[in-house]
């Protein structure tokens, strides 16, 4: 995978820059992660299920002069790939600060509650659900060398059990049975997470980046992904005294950002 090891890359006055996973990062939101991780100094490992692609999206940071981010290949559905992207990335660094799980699918239409087929379940969830929980298996151990780890599970407010069983919620009848139920499990997976690291300095969240105009939509968002960057990467840094085990969407909730599960 040609990664470099970024502990070595400073000079000797400087402190080691805190370092990022973040997967489905070769596009869209992940992308963007990417983008304003490393122009705040982190040094960023870009997750891609095709290595191709993630070495394309490195060359667009590089020509942006963001020469601290490096392409990883990385297949949240596939055990193997996910377990040598932990061997490749901990030849590296001994020490992974923030862990952002970004990729995911929508697994198409239609998804009606009695007509989706259990075939159509185990692919969304393989992703959305188990692919979280593969990943932050294999990466914790690296996690747990930071002095501030942190994890966004990246989630949607579609996710919400209250805001959906609400009719006056704005996407109410915007129902899709797989694919909103696997954000759900993937909600409660967050709290259950939080809860057995309430006693270390992890930070765990689920993170909303709101309705962006991306592929994953079939660009009919209405976000930019600048701002959808933001949110995420906000919960990627927040400090010690942050929130963990919360569940937030700023388009929904501007105020505080918390939602409901």
């Amino acid at each position: 995978m040609n990664l470099k090891n970024h502990e070595h890359q400073k000079d000797n006055n400087k402190e080691v820059s805190k370092s990022a996973l973040v997967t489905g990062a070769n596009k869209s939101i992940g992308f963007e992660v990417v983008r304003q991780l490393a122009q705040k100094g982190i040094y960023v490992y870009l997750g891609s299920r095709n290595l191709e692609n993630g070495i394309e999206a490195v060359n667009k940071l590089l020509a942006e002069g963001l020469s601290n981010v490096e392409a990883v290949q990385l297949d949240i559905t596939d055990e193997e790939s996910v377990k040598n992207a932990r061997t490749a990335i901990g030849k590296k660094t001994k020490t992974l600060d923030i862990l952002i799980n970004n990729a995911g699918i929508f697994g198409g239409y239609p998804q009606a509650a009695l007509d989706s087929a259990i075939t159509q379940f185990k692919t969304v969830y393989d992703a959305n659900v188990y692919g979280v929980v593969r990943v932050t298996q294999t990466f914790i151990d690296l996690l747990k060398n930071s002095s501030e780890p942190r994890i966004v599970n990246v989630s949607s407010s579609q996710g919400s059990i209250t805001l959906h069983s609400d009719p006056a919620y704005k996407y109410y009848d915007y129902k899709a049975a797989v694919y909103l139920s696997s954000k759900a499990a993937m909600n409660m997976y967050t709290v259950v997470l939080a809860y057995e690291l309430r006693d270390s300095n992890f930070k765990i969240n689920a993170v909303c980046p709101g309705f962006t105009k991306t592929d994953f939509n079939g660009h009919r968002g209405t976000g930019t992904l600048e701002d959808a960057g933001k949110r995420i990467v906000k919960y990627a840094l927040i400090d010690k005294d942050g929130p963990t085990g919360k569940f937030f969407s700023e388009e929904n909730n501007p105020e505080t950002g918390e939602i409901p599960w």
